[in-house]
């Protein structure tokens, strides 16, 4: 359970649980689906060597990963967008690989719920 809270804020979670109701399911649903074409935007500004799309990039996925109470994935998230806005790029391909295997945990957990 402490490595989950590593991943995931549950207080996040629940909350939204609450707050969704029944539609919760559907919520998670979503981010993972939105999540895949996010993931793949990131791969695509980092390819490109483009610091401002590989910023543009991870600021949209820590959005919604931060609304999702992924905490490590928001943080790697945040990493990668400050890179971008400082106009490097040398580094972002390990965060590109840290945020796909956090999403993979990530998403992991969320099946559990």
């Amino acid at each position: 359970m402490t490595q989950s809270k590593q991943h995931l804020d549950f207080d996040t979670l629940n909350e939204l649980k609450v707050v969704m109701g029944d539609e919760f399911s559907l919520l998670i649903d979503t981010f993972k689906n939105d999540s895949i074409v996010r993931v793949q935007a990131i791969k695509d500004a980092v390819a490109s060597v483009d610091p401002e799309e590989i910023r543009r990039a991870a600021h949209s996925f820590k959005g919604s990963a931060s609304n999702m109470g992924a905490t490590e994935l928001t943080r790697l998230c945040r990493e990668l967008e400050d890179l971008g806005r400082s106009g490097q790029v040398e580094g972002s391909q390990n965060l590109l690989e840290q945020i796909t295997t956090e999403y993979e945990c990530v998403e992991s957990l969320l099946k559990g719920l």
